[in-house]
């Protein structure tokens, strides 16, 4: 049976899109999770929602227990992930209001707890990571977003760093010249626990801003980041709904 979960970052964990909602508390060997889940239905598939920051983004990048979030979504039976994410352009043609369908990273986190196997006792595990996200649930993600009619790019490079402080202009310029696309605080650490627990995982990303690399721009702010976000929010949540859909029909 498919069951989707859906890794809402901020303002895009609302538990409004889902029909016949209800809210569940799970603990995990690793933690409690950021927020309750919100288990429901999106067109007639069952979904779980986490809200990565919790409900009142309370939680910073580094405070968030991935490994209790994907925990508990496996523990629920979710089949599928999908997460949203803001993050900033690294590249002059990812606008602002832009959706980057990803499809690497590049892990600049530090102090993140992003292994399930940190211990070999059982056996030595090395996870297979060369596609981190999964190729069918990206082409969903990618077809859903142009039926929309929003502006999205297919493939999409996103580096994660530690945070919460933005980049230095010498960090924007390396990441650009590393061939990053785009940078956030989330995706990485959450990624390699997917494909650790073996859920298919996917994420659209809003670009937001600029990061500090381009020259004629003022440098991001938290406020732009909001506004931004808020003035795309919609569009998102809309293509996680049709897009649910499409994997319920398989």
């Amino acid at each position: 049976m498919i069951k989707v979960g859906i890794i809402g970052g901020s303002g895009l964990d609302d538990p409004r899109i889902i029909d016949h909602p209800e809210e569940i508390n799970v603990s995990t060997v690793y933690g409690e999770p950021s927020s309750p889940l919100t288990t429901g239905v999106i067109g007639g598939c069952k979904v779980v929602l986490l809200a990565r920051h919790g409900r009142r983004h309370q939680f910073s990048p580094t405070q968030v227990n991935n490994r209790a979030n994907i925990q508990a979504l496996k523990s629920q039976g979710v089949t599928h992930i999908l997460a949203t994410t803001a993050c900033g352009s690294l590249k002059e043609d990812i606008g602002r209001g832009h959706f980057v369908i990803l499809d690497q990273f590049i892990d600049f986190t530090r102090f993140r707890a992003n292994t399930f196997f940190s211990c070999f006792q059982n056996g030595a595990e090395h996870t297979p990571m060369a596609e981190p996200f999964d190729p069918a649930l990206r082409k969903i993600l990618y077809d859903t977003a142009r039926d929309l009619g929003v502006t999205v790019h297919m493939g999409g490079t996103v580096v994660t760093i530690e945070g919460p402080r933005f980049s230095t202009k010498a960090e924007s310029k390396m990441f650009r010249l590393w061939g990053a696309d785009v940078i956030n605080m989330s995706t990485a650490p959450e990624a390699m626990l997917a494909n650790e627990a073996k859920i298919p995982y996917a994420a659209v990303a809003m670009s937001t801003d600029y990061d500090c690399w381009k020259e004629d721009e003022a440098p991001v702010s938290w406020e732009e980041i909001l506004q931004v976000f808020n003035a795309n929010a919609d569009r998102v949540k809309q293509i996680l709904i049709n897009a649910i859909s499409k994997i319920a029909r398989g």
